[in-house]
């Protein structure tokens, strides 16, 4: 079973070639690779799996997700 965690792009930049995102996770920050969807903008939620971003999603989306895994 995979699992996707949403997450909300802080900023994005170019590295090695790649656009990628540092994400917040409810603090955490981590670097994800944008290449999935290249228009992507820093405010938006995404769903990230494996350090790809899968799909663009709301908040509210994101918010019930986050509540599921007990993040809220």
């Amino acid at each position: 079973m995979c699992l996707a965690v949403p997450g909300c792009i802080a900023e994005v930049s170019i590295e090695a070639g790649l656009r990628v995102a540092r994400v917040d996770f409810g603090g955490v920050r981590k670097d994800v690779c944008l290449e999935t969807l290249p228009d992507a903008a820093p405010g938006e939620w995404i769903l990230v799996h494996a350090g790809f971003a899968l799909q663009r999603i709301d908040e509210a989306a994101a918010s019930e997700l986050l509540g599921w895994l007990g993040q809220s």
